[in-house]
């Protein structure tokens, strides 16, 4: 029988904080992967100097968390990542580091620390602003309209394991038009809930497409303004952090 191999040298030194964090992807890093992010971030941890807590085993890594990352091109508001610790820090001093060491547009708006239960429980569902140049916002409500009295629209989308059908319109929770800051542009609030497949904002253009004759001259710039706990009775989304911060991780 082959003798199984013990991992040389101490083992980790333990975490004795879990911290989490809300960061936005702004402007032109909208364009970063979820690796390139990734990368950024495990740069940006060594240069602040935060003591991470790291795995066992032969190839050690830090314990970070990441959940429900927007899809690339996409602008958000509301990212969130996990990482846990050896030391206790304070953490508003771990956001003002770790926003120094991140590239302009990777911007760290919140640190908190964490109570019990998981973050991703409480990402239910999402809040996305869609950006349309040129287009007016009365025929956007009219295509919202138009999407909303729909039982059931389904679009096709590529995946690693080949095209999948799946329906839109059941993840939308609400849909509607509004006028923007930018005289030229309209915008289309929707909250979309969090199912799988992952309904992206694309998925809900391309659903808008195959039931009305919306037809915008330039794709959308996409924003997403929170994720978290889904209030279904105001269609709201609630801040997932909200419950760290109370000391109830219910």
């Amino acid at each position: 029988m082959a003798r199984q191999r013990v991992p040389e040298g101490p083992p980790p030194v333990p975490a004795v904080q879990k911290l989490r964090v809300r960061y936005a992807k702004r402007g032109r890093l909208r364009f970063s992967s979820t690796r390139d992010f990734q990368r950024a971030l495990e740069r940006a941890l060594r240069r602040a100097g935060v003591p991470m807590a790291f795995s066992a085993g032969f190839h050690p890594h830090p314990k970070i968390s990441y959940a429900n990352a927007a899809p690339t091109g996409t602008a958000s508001e509301a990212e969130y990542f996990e990482i846990s610790v050896t030391e206790r820090v304070d953490p508003e001093s771990l956001r003002a580091a770790l926003d120094e060491a991140l590239p302009d547009g990777l911007d760290v708006l919140e640190v908190v620390e964490a109570a019990p239960g998981a973050l991703a429980d409480r990402l239910q569902a999402s809040d996305w602003v869609l950006e349309f140049r040129d287009v007016p916002k009365e025929e956007l409500q009219r295509a919202a309209d138009t999407f909303l009295a729909q039982e059931r629209v389904e679009v096709t989308r590529m995946f690693k394991t080949g095209p999948k059908t799946f329906d839109v319109r059941s993840a939308v929770v609400s849909l509607g038009a509004t006028t923007s800051e930018r005289p030229d542009c309209a915008i289309l609030r929707v909250v979309v809930r969090h199912t799988t497949p992952a309904v992206r904002p694309d998925d809900v253009l391309t659903a808008l497409r195959a039931v009305t004759e919306l037809s915008p001259p330039a794709p959308p710039l996409v924003t997403r303004l929170a994720q978290g706990p889904l209030r279904t009775a105001t269609a709201r989304v609630a801040d997932p952090l909200a419950a760290d911060l109370d000391g109830d991780g219910a």
